[in-house]
């Protein structure tokens, strides 16, 4: 079987490293990779989020099983591309990836299903005075999340006021994220220890596979 990894960073480069070790997997191709990943996978200079590239790169190699790393092609719809083309994909289409995508998507989506989440609110461009007068209801932890995606660095938690209606300020403007935080998610802050439970599926709950839990430090 022929593997390609998406992406360039540690996570990409360990799910690399598994691949090749495996042995099922005959070769492992990475797009774009990184200098560590060529040591042990031929690394081809296409970008991961290119739906359209990825999915002729797959073509043209003849590829088995493409694994997506990061969250950006994964919302640009990569795994439809892929999919479209008869070839197999580890991660959700686009329309899952919505959950990763958009913050202010996923929290609906938590109300509607009854899932427990902390209070909290959405607010746009416009909003700017409702964003605040939010911040100030709110008992003492703060949460400022951008909706869209920021690589990870997009959320700020604070107990001072002040910091955070900088930080609602700095969002709503696209100073900080530009149009990723132009939309905002408040929360109330919560305390205590959090894991993450990661469970692989294909459509099917019956097929449900859990992976060890993991926490962040």
């Amino acid at each position: 079987m022929r593997a390609l990894v998406l992406g360039a960073g540690g996570r990409e480069h360990a799910l690399a490293r598994g691949l090749a070790l495996a042995p099922s997997v005959d070769e492992v191709l990475c797009a774009p990779g990184n200098p560590g990943m060529a040591e042990l996978a031929e690394c081809v200079p296409v970008a991961a989020d290119d739906p359209a590239a990825v999915a002729d790169l797959a073509d043209a190699r003849a590829v088995d099983l493409v694994v997506v790393g990061p969250e950006l092609p994964l919302v640009h719809g990569v795994v439809d591309a892929v999919g479209a083309r008869g070839r197999l994909a580890f991660g959700p289409v686009a329309a899952g990836a919505r959950l990763e995508g958009s913050k202010a998507w996923m929290k609906e989506v938590l109300v509607a299903a009854g899932i427990p989440t902390a209070a909290h609110r959405t607010f746009g461009p416009g909003d700017e005075a409702a964003a605040l007068a939010f911040l100030d209801s709110l008992p003492g932890l703060y949460v400022v999340k951008t909706a869209g995606l920021a690589a990870g660095k997009g959320v700020v938690v604070t107990e001072s006021i002040a910091d955070a209606r900088t930080a609602v300020r700095d969002y709503l403007s696209g100073a900080a994220f530009g149009d990723a935080g132009r939309t905002l998610v408040i929360e109330e802050g919560l305390t205590g220890p959090e894991v993450s439970l990661l469970v692989v599926c294909n459509g099917d709950p019956a097929g449900a596979r859990r992976l060890a839990p993991a926490q962040d430090f």
